[in-house]
């Protein structure tokens, strides 16, 4: 075997590892020198199919060889059987998601209808976790606008409690009230709040009779209401017979556009994909009752160089994984790694035998056909709308880089914003964009520490240093562990080392901006430059973004230089608007966040000797702070928790 291409550094104890791998079902996970978690994989021939990795560079694929490039370790864990090792896979790729695994995307997020069928009065609404609480899931959906276009439809259908209007104190407040809110009048909701205007059973027939159409059962919610209208209008009931005509034509009509099987009825999802350079999208189409009910794309990450059945296979047992309800049949474009142990995954996760096919002819071919014309359709918007963001943030990176004469085009761009109240609760945020887009998993905030009052100039200052030196700690660290590598015989920690944690904490700060912006002048201009001067990065340019004398603009400062005025239909402009208003908009959050803590927190919590249990106890005995300053030391004390010496001292400092 050649280590040659990986990152290993002690060959023979790497090697005297592998082959005491054994021959076994299993899990292995290949990690780099950091320890950082790199792919996830399961065999059930473990030793053999970690060996395959570590042959000639060229029978690999180039995802493959990018990522052995990185193998410095690897941990296994032995299974069973080979469905266990599918199922501590698919558990670890969800928790872990390895950079080299296929990912659902944002596959923790993906929305689902939750009907609290175990209610009184049951709710629908969107929600993005399914939990075993009794209540009744449908999805999932691929995005939010999907949901909450579904929850529209339902209610008008079926009037059920509005989804994010009627939540359980407003529902209590009306039942108190005794009338119902405008909801009601407008025919969207049938007023449980309000005794006598629904019974209970109607209502549960309503909340029913959203599951069911949501289960492509609208047939049968066609026919009961027709049952009903009819006999409202031999009640001679005319107005609520009209009512329940136009609901039926509403579901009617909603039901045309669900295109209707000739075989059978029957419930099955049809999933296809579409995938180029890289990308992927697999669209399944949900058919209950032989009715296409939903169709959703899912975008899928990490697809470069994998095959069909791999991609497959990934998005299956990642999709199933969460979802509340799975059919019987899967039709699918093409073959899957395994398939009796997936089949019998599914079977264990259902509770019922599920069937597996890749039709090549007929009705279901034609339904796996309009799949894949689906997944094809949604790749090439994805990359349209890809393309046309990936162009305007070339041509603003490149107008950028001309106004300000860089040397090239700056791929991070780091900027600074102060927010405070009149000195108080002052803080400042780092936003972070990357060619062009946010980045916000490394957007930073900070609370000023050494500034008193309104500076924002000191305060600008304060946070450059804190986060470049921050940044010299880490390039100090990573210089020390090549000279370490590079030292022979030195393969052993020293007792000071920095731990994987720490040195991981300190890696996300080594990342230089390319460009350096501050929200002010020339004043934060100078600051943040004697900020970088002091700890030895001053190559990196610093611009102020000015809003104009009238605020009206966007102009870039420069120390030494007259300030540009970006023109109104600038690129540039439009990328360096969205940059500092997106910092503006970070730290004004952070600081409303600690300044409404602050202001609800009690001048009880400040006193020496009053916990949360004493304050709770006090303000429970006399209702506000006025009330315990009226009280007298005998009442204090007789408080539950208080002490006769607790009592004198809160009273003596009030």
């Amino acid at each position: 075997m050649d280590l040659s291409h990986t990152a290993v550094r002690d060959h023979a104890a790497f090697l005297e590892r592998l082959r005491l791998v054994p021959d076994q079902p299993g899990v292995y996970l290949w990690k780099d020198a950091t320890g950082r978690l790199l792919y996830v994989g399961k065999s059930k021939r473990l030793r053999d199919r970690m060996r395959s990795y570590f042959g000639s560079p060229r029978s690999l694929n180039g995802k493959t060889r990018r990522l052995v490039s990185h193998i410095a370790d690897f941990e296994i864990i032995v299974t069973q059987s080979e469905l266990e090792a599918l199922l501590l896979e698919m558990n670890l790729i969800k928790q872990h998601r390895p950079p080299y695994n296929i990912l659902l995307k944002d596959d923790k997020t993906y929305p689902y209808i939750k009907v609290t069928v175990n209610e009184e009065w049951p709710r629908v609404f969107a929600t993005r976790q399914v939990l075993n609480d009794g209540a009744r899931y449908f999805g999932p959906y691929a995005s939010a606008g999907s949901v909450y276009h579904a929850l529209d439809i339902l209610n008008r259908l079926f009037a059920f409690r509005p989804p994010y209007e009627c939540k359980d104190d407003k529902f209590n407040r009306h039942r108190k009230l005794g009338k119902p809110c405008l909801y009601h009048q407008m025919r969207r909701c049938l007023g449980p709040c309000v005794p006598g205007l629904v019974t209970k059973e109607a209502y549960r027939q309503a909340i029913d009779s959203v599951c069911r159409f949501l289960e492509g059962k609208s047939d049968q919610i066609v026919r009961e209401l027709r049952a009903q209208m009819e006999e409202a209008a031999e009640r001679l009931e005319f107005e609520r017979a009209a009512y329940l005509r136009d609901r039926i034509q509403a579901i009617a009509k909603i039901s045309e556009r669900q295109q209707v099987l000739r075989t059978v009825d029957t419930d099955q999802d049809v999933i296809a994909f579409a995938r180029e350079d890289g990308s992927a999208v697999v669209q399944v189409l949900f058919i209950r009752g032989g009715k296409l009910i939903n169709a959703e794309p899912f975008t899928l990450q990490g697809a470069e160089d994998e095959s069909d059945e791999a991609l497959l296979t990934s998005f299956l047992t990642q999709f199933y994984q969460n979802a509340p309800s799975i059919p019987p049949s899967l039709l699918l474009a093409d073959h899957v790694e395994e398939p009796l142990i997936i089949a019998s995954w599914l079977q264990q996760k259902s509770g019922h035998r599920v069937e597996i096919t890749v039709p090549r002819r007929g009705e279901k071919k034609q339904l796996v056909e309009m799949a894949a014309a689906n997944a094809r359709q949604k790749l090439r918007e994805i990359r349209e709308q890809w393309l046309n963001s990936e162009q305007r943030a070339v041509a603003a990176l490149s107008e950028l880089r001309d106004l300000l004469e860089l040397p090239a085009l700056p791929r991070r761009i780091e900027c600074y914003d102060v927010s405070n109240t009149q000195g108080q609760q002052s803080v400042a945020s780092m936003v972070v964009f990357e060619h062009g887009e946010p980045r916000p998993a490394h957007y930073r905030r900070f609370k000023i520490k050494t500034v008193s009052g309104a500076n924002d100039v000191a305060s600008l200052r304060e946070v450059i240093s804190r986060r470049f030196r921050r940044a010299a700690e880490a390039l100090g660290e990573a210089q020390q562990a090549a000279a370490a590598v590079e030292i022979e015989g030195d393969s052993e920690p020293s007792a000071t080392e920095t731990s994987d944690a720490d040195r991981q904490a300190l890696e996300r700060w080594a990342d230089l901006p390319d460009l350096l912006l501050v929200d002010g002048g020339p004043a934060q201009v100078a600051a943040a430059q004697a900020a970088l001067h002091e700890l030895g990065f001053a190559q990196i340019p610093v611009v102020g973004v000015a809003k104009g004398p009238d605020r009206n603009r966007f102009d870039l400062v420069r120390a030494g230089s007259e300030p540009l005025v970006l023109a109104r239909d600038s690129k540039a402009l439009a990328l360096v608007q969205r940059i500092d208003e997106e910092a503006h908009r970070f730290a004004i959050a952070y600081h409303r966040k600690l300044r409404n803590k602050a202001a609800l927190r009690s001048p009880l919590e400040e006193i020496p000797g009053i916990g949360p249990k004493r304050k709770r106890a006090l303000l429970k005995a006399f209702g506000s702070l006025d009330g315990i300053r009226r009280a007298s030391v005998d009442e204090i004390a007789a408080v539950p928790g208080m002490t006769r010496k607790a009592a004198e001292e809160l009273k003596s400092l009030l």
